[in-house]
């Protein structure tokens, strides 16, 4: 815009020459956007590439929040307590700090983001005997060091996991992040409304979804 009106002053005799002739602006290239979401075929083929076996693994970590759409934090949070298999449903009311040396459980991110959300029978059907025998009050996906206390966990570190399933899976690479995504476009195209799909979310208005996903 600058350059259009000195151009135009150049050309109304208002200049008598351009004073910008031998500037050099300097600058970085744009970074390449990264893919926010997968469709509902490149998410069947990266599940496909899962190994989802009898125990709690990050491979079971990806098809949880591909399932479910919590925040990393939230679902790092969830203990067998959170489930209630009579009525298939999750109840989400605490994030787990990992961030800190010494994480802990903290609140959620404001007070619409404590919700219960359905589960479908498939993955009630799935998780029921893997926690089991989980205590009811400890961490599903993260593990305990010898000392009692849990280990860390780091966002970078799961992003690397999910980067090399997408790269075996030949699907674009995303992050976990993505997956929460993910969870909403699949809603949105079935048809779900936005009222419903914010409540799931946990966002704190409507305005917040639409603007995500519209």
């Amino acid at each position: 815009q600058v350059k259009g009106a000195i151009l135009d002053a150049v050309d109304d005799g208002l200049l008598q020459m351009n004073p910008t002739r031998k500037v050099t602006i300097k600058g970085k290239e744009p970074r390449e956007k990264k893919i926010k979401f997968l469709s509902v075929e490149e998410l069947k083929r990266l599940v496909g590439t899962l190994e989802c076996k009898n125990e709690i693994n990050w491979d079971w970590f990806i098809v949880f929040v591909a399932k479910t759409g919590l925040r990393f934090a939230e679902a790092l949070a969830v203990t067998p307590a959170d489930f209630d298999l009579n009525n298939q449903t999750l109840s989400i009311n605490k994030t787990w700090e990992y961030k800190k040396s010494n994480p802990k459980f903290q609140p959620t991110k404001n007070s619409s983001s404590v919700r219960k959300i359905k589960l479908d029978w498939q993955m009630i059907g799935q998780f029921c005997p893997l926690i089991a025998n989980l205590p009811q009050d400890e961490l599903i996906f993260v593990e305990k060091e010898k000392n009692g206390k849990y280990k860390r966990v780091f966002n970078s570190t799961v992003n690397k996991f999910l980067e090399r399933k997408c790269i075996e899976a030949d699907v674009p690479i995303i992050t976990v992040h993505a997956l929460r995504h993910t969870h909403a476009s699949i809603l949105l195209l079935e048809g779900v409304t936005m009222h419903s799909i914010a409540d799931r979310l946990g966002h704190a208005n409507v305005t917040t979804t639409q603007e995500t996903y519209t």
